[in-house]
């Protein structure tokens, strides 16, 4: 059989590595438009704030890798067109201008994402930048060293972590987003308010709220962001607002959502049985919704990408879906997440019901400890567990992964707040803080029980 694979970034990279794996003597191909593969650009920010030991290390794996596994590598080869009725492509060999079709028995589409740049006055006449691959990340860790100040455009985790580590290595830093809150799509109000603080206590001026209408050089040199409310001045600006699939060589060929995100089935198979779709490219089975939607993580991308190699010859392992589980650092605070806010749920059609809660992490009597501020969202009827967020110095992190399984396994509040967690001083108290809010929840949804209907 003669697979032809799309791209190879994650989701790429690890349909090849389990093509190859579970069916060595498969004719696998790869086309890449870069020079390279696997660059986990969630490191960009930490790199640029020199917390990378080695950026040769932000590739987990290479052109060799995998031709080692026995796929023919094409890099640098962008493919120009797809016939899915032909089973054939065309590709442009970017190096010499050659361009040739080539056939597929089973193409795996995984193209990933492209920034979204909107069309605003001055933006492709200024010098504005991008924080997405290995070539941006070049030239932002380039630049680092010669700046004194910068606009990041976009709070969500991409901008939200750039802006914090240009303000931690004394840059004066505007952070500009048209929504009202930083990180407004991961988080509701209770965290984002504690976030937000650290921005200012940290001297960065948050513009929220407001949409960029203009860019502009001045005599300077600098770089001038207008927009609807106010005007900006800075050395560098850096576009942080989000991604679209990128589809567009099958987008009138296979069933998508509104954004041109492929859907697929449990097995990663499109509507078309011989195409395969996964990552940013394609939609997720979001769990706490029960629906199609497009989140582009690299856990969700690599963990599609397995799935691919897995059922490339027949369906053999469905997808679990995703609950978005996500974390970041920001001024030495853990921040994480798993499932719906409120808001992601109202924007959804659905209410849920929340709570939040703050306590120490550990008993008092220990020499030091800390407060997490917790926050758990559920189903009113059902008292399914739908979401969870939590905001502390202390590291946190992993209790996004406890709500992720209590929302997968369809746990109630009355569950999650018995279920069994270890307690020893050096880490949580007697009551940890999931079973905490979870029993707050409890006691939430028992007196609105209670409540006399009108």
């Amino acid at each position: 059989m003669k697979i032809i694979v799309i791209g190879a970034t994650h989701a790429g990279t690890f349909a090849t590595q389990q093509i190859l794996t579970d069916h060595p003597d498969a004719d696998v191909t790869v086309y890449e438009r870069n020079n390279n593969l696997s660059f986990l650009s969630c490191g960009i920010a930490l790199w640029v704030g020199d917390h990378v030991s080695d950026p040769n290390k932000m590739f987990y794996s290479s052109p060799e890798a995998l031709a080692k596994l026995g796929a023919n590598m094409q890099m640098e080869h962008d493919v120009l067109s797809v016939d899915p009725d032909a089973k054939t492509v065309e590709v442009k060999d970017l190096n010499t201008g050659e361009v040739t079709t080539d056939t597929y028995d089973k193409l795996v589409y995984t193209t990933g994402s492209t920034p979204i740049v909107p069309n605003i006055p001055g933006i492709h006449d200024t010098d504005v930048h991008l924080c997405k691959n290995w070539q941006d990340a070049k030239t932002l860790k380039d630049l680092a060293p010669t700046i004194k100040s910068a606009i990041v455009i976009g709070a969500g985790y991409i901008g939200a972590e750039l802006a914090e580590q240009y303000a931690v290595t004394n840059k004066q830093v505007t952070l500009i987003d048209g929504l009202p809150r930083v990180l407004a799509k991961n988080f509701d109000a209770t965290i984002t308010d504690r976030v937000e603080k650290l921005y200012t206590d940290h001297g960065v001026h948050l513009a929220l709220g407001e949409m960029v209408t203009s860019f502009a050089k001045n005599d300077q040199g600098e770089t001038v962001v207008t927009t609807d409310k106010g005007t900006y001045t800075a050395d560098i600006a850096i576009l942080c607002t989000g991604f679209r699939p990128n589809t567009d060589l099958l987008k009138d060929h296979l069933d998508t959502l509104k954004n041109g995100a492929i859907i697929t089935d449990a097995y990663m198979q499109t509507s078309d049985p011989a195409i395969f779709a996964a990552g940013d490219t394609a939609a997720v089975h979001y769990n706490p919704t029960g629906k199609h939607d497009y989140i582009p993580l690299a856990t969700n991308a690599v963990r599609q990408g397995i799935l691919v190699g897995k059922n490339i010859m027949a369906p053999t392992e469905k997808y679990l879906g995703t609950q978005a589980s996500s974390a970041v650092e920001l001024f030495d605070h853990a921040i994480a997440a798993s499932g719906l806010t409120t808001e992601g749920a109202k924007a959804r059609g659905l209410t849920l019901d929340s709570v939040t809660i703050e306590q120490d992490y550990r008993p008092d009597f220990m020499l030091t400890t800390t407060p997490v501020l917790c926050s758990l969202t559920w189903d009113p009827k059902t008292h399914e567990v739908k979401g969870g967020a939590f905001f502390s110095k202390h590291d946190i992190s992993q209790s996004a992964n406890v709500i992720s399984l209590a929302i997968q396994t369809h746990m109630t509040i009355e569950t999650l707040a018995m279920v069994d967690m270890l307690f020893q001083p050096n880490f949580d108290q007697p009551i940890n803080w999931v079973n905490a809010v979870a029993m707050a929840a409890v006691e939430k949804a028992n007196a609105a029980d209670k409540e006399p209907v009108a």
